[in-house]
């Protein structure tokens, strides 16, 4: 039977396929045998020993009860594996999400997350079906190692009062500058008892992962703390006495209670919960990439991950995202594909069903620790040192991006941030533009201003006294349209012949390409024949799309053609 789809659309077709094409069925058609399920079953239970109390400490620090973040992990981590574009990913609760769930929480109420929650689920479907994932990538280093360091220092403020065990009055804000003068103000009620369980977690985890690094610290470390206070009665609180019991099943898929106006109202929450986990998600794939090799299809990645936060939403838990620390967690286990993170979240609910009840005793102070911990490690110390070093202006980027996410908004750091790196970028490729000249007559000082260092023209280009000939070198846009404009429009009225070598210009937009047209218009009406040389086609076209075309323009293949195309008259 013929295939019903027209010849030409089958190639679109296919490609559309493979970019969505979850990693999973990669894995299935390569041939999965018990030697891959036995790896990935090893690599799922390794991440859900890891991923077991941090799930809890990212949910209670976001503001809801512990159990929401093992519903995340393990509704949300399933899909995200079973659906995703990488091979490696693994989905849960992640500690970037923190001030944005509790500031949510705190504005809309839990119902309002899951509702900007399953919303954010939509917008990252819609995102990775128009393929817009490709330009994640896009986004300034500066701006991502800024905004990892604010998400740390917001992460690590969140925790000290559970850290020192202060007794708040009220309750505790969320803004970091409202929040540190309120926690000062309760500094006589530090609990040394708390404050010690924090840093015997810290130095459990720190220690197992430096001298027995394939053991699961983080799980020892809130084991210790919990038999610590149990046995010796410390004062310390706990998870049973500030939420109660874990529940040992997830509940029914459900809809969150909304209205038109809550609707309206979550919808810079959603967008927020978006953007940020499209960055996160795909950042942690590119991380999984340069680990093993692998190539992820980041479109299909989007729409897995917003799959996996409206099932998150409907099982009651919080945003999902590709997490970083899981992640390369499963890659050094051993995993061999998505059935890994798939396992992951099957031993989480396995973890619910017969051990929940013993969540009840984990010491928060001990879940503060551990966040500490993560925190700590999240600021990438010598990326900062080596971008201070190495550059003033992404320095500024970082910086900028740095104090607006600890002191303004996760998304206006990432926007100001995305901003000023894109205008030092355009900066820096504005002046590496260059226009070479071969015109014994053009004062030194201009030359100058234009070429930089760069070595002059060669003169046996321009070597007919008839003729002009300007070379520029490198991209021309926006940028350098104004200084390539005011250097080509000093042309000498008494040569009959004017070349332009467009040979060395990758890309050329419509503002420059305006330029060019102004100059060819110029030199038509002072009767000076315009050659544009060795312009790539999509130049070409972009060129003569603004008005650089006969009769004010010429083209030619070379600057050898363009010699000749005059000399021929």
């Amino acid at each position: 039977m013929q295939s019903s789809i027209p010849h030409s659309a089958q190639p679109v077709a296919a490609g559309f396929r493979e970019l969505f094409t979850p990693k999973l069925i990669t894995v299935l058609r390569e041939g999965y045998g018990l030697a891959g399920l036995r790896a990935d079953a090893v690599a799922g239970l390794t991440v859900a020993i890891v991923a077991l109390p941090l799930s809890m400490a990212i949910a209670i620090a976001s503001g809801v009860s512990p159990e929401r973040g093992l519903f995340t992990a393990i509704v949300g981590g399933f899909l995200v594996s079973a659906l995703g574009g990488s091979r490696f990913q693994v989905g849960g609760p992640a500690g970037a999400f923190i001030v944005l769930v509790a500031a949510t929480v705190e504005r809309h109420g839990v119902d309002g997350l899951l509702l900007a929650t399953l919303i954010a689920g939509l917008f990252l479907i819609a995102i990775g079906l128009l393929r817009l994932g490709t330009y994640i990538k896009f986004i300034p280093y500066p701006v991502t190692v800024g905004f990892t360091a604010g998400i740390a220092v917001i992460i690590f403020a969140s925790q000290l009062r559970d850290l020192f065990g202060l007794a708040l009055p009220g309750k505790e804000p969320g803004p970091l500058i409202d929040k540190l003068p309120v926690l000062w103000a309760a500094a006589e009620t530090v609990s040394p008892a708390s404050f010690a369980i924090a840093v015997l977690t810290v130095a459990v985890i720190a220690g197992t992962k430096r001298l027995r690094p394939g053991w699961p610290g983080m799980l020892i470390a809130i084991v210790l703390a919990a038999v610590a206070v149990a046995v010796f009665s410390l004062p310390v609180e706990t998870v049973g006495d500030r939420f109660g019991d874990i529940p040992r099943m997830p509940p029914a898929p459900a809809l969150p209670v909304f209205s038109s106006d809550k609707l309206v109202a979550v919808l810079p929450d959603a967008a927020a919960f978006a953007l940020l986990g499209a960055i996160e998600s795909l950042l942690s794939a590119v991380v999984a990439d340069g680990m093993t090799g692998r190539r992820h299809r980041s479109n299909c990645e989007l729409v897995a991950q917003g799959v996996a936060n409206i099932g998150s939403a409907l099982f009651g838990g919080i945003c999902v995202t590709g997490t970083i620390a899981r992640t390369a967690t499963n890659v050094r286990a051993g995993a061999h594909g998505p059935v890994a993170g798939m396992l992951h979240a099957l031993f989480l609910l396995a973890f619910m069903l017969l051990a929940a009840p013993l969540a009840r005793y984990i010491p928060l102070a001990a879940l503060a620790g551990l966040l500490a911990f993560v925190a700590w490690n999240m600021v990438e110390r010598h990326a900062i040192a080596a971008i201070v070093r190495t550059s003033s202006g992404d320095a500024l980027v970082l910086g900028v991006t740095f104090l607006l996410v600890v002191f303004r908004d996760l998304s206006e750091g990432i926007l100001v941030g995305f901003a000023l790196g894109a205008l030092l970028f355009l900066n820096r490729m504005a002046k590496s533009i260059a226009v070479e000249a071969h015109m014994p007559f053009v004062e030194d000082d201009v030359a100058d201003s234009v070429n930089g260092d760069r070595a002059a023209y060669d003169a046996a280009e321009g070597s007919s006294p008839e003729t002009v000939v300007y070379r520029i070198s490198g991209a021309f846009f926006f940028g350098s349209a104004a200084t390539v404009g005011a250097v080509l429009d000093r042309i000498a009225d008494q040569r009959r012949n004017f070349i332009l070598d467009c040979s060395a210009v990758p890309v050329v937009d419509t503002t420059a390409a305006n330029v060019i047209a102004g100059v060819a218009r110029k030199a038509h009406r002072a009767g000076i024949r315009f050659v544009i040389a060795g312009a790539a086609p999509p130049v070409r076209r972009m060129l003569q799309r603004q008005g650089a075309r006969r009769p004010h323009a010429v083209y030619a293949a070379s600057l050898k053609d363009a010699r000749a195309l005059l000399s021929n008259g």
